[in-house]
């Protein structure tokens, strides 16, 4: 199983940061299919990619980190494909949804930790 996981803290309200983390992953070809007040599940649309390699990203979420104005984010980007090679599907779905996260400009990037 591929596994790739990152830590995100952004500086960001509240009311806006769960809309912001619906459209990043929406914009990255994710349907959120599980959703509570600390923890998201999103599954790669199907169709592009065999069922094995569909890609599934966990956002563990820890609003209140130092601040009320900051939030900690927790993502482990998965599938059933063996990591036979570095630029796999599933390498390639975490570096894509790493940018969209990095790059977001609904919040401000404070730090950013992959592994």
């Amino acid at each position: 199983m591929a596994r790739y996981t990152s830590l995100f803290t952004v500086a960001v309200s509240l009311d806006r940061f769960r809309q912001a983390l619906t459209d990043i992953l929406r914009s990255c070809d994710f349907d959120v299919i599980y959703d509570t007040e600390d923890y998201l599940v999103a599954r790669e649309v199907p169709g592009n990619v065999s069922f094995a390699k569909l890609v599934t990203v966990e956002v563990l979420i820890d609003r209140y980190p130092t601040t009320d104005k900051e939030v900690r984010m927790n993502f482990v980007v998965k599938n059933e494909e063996l990591p036979l090679h570095n630029n796999n599907h599933c390498r390639r779905m975490f570096n894509l949804v790493n940018r969209a996260v990095t790059e977001n400009r609904q919040w401000q990037l404070i730090e950013s930790v992959a592994s």
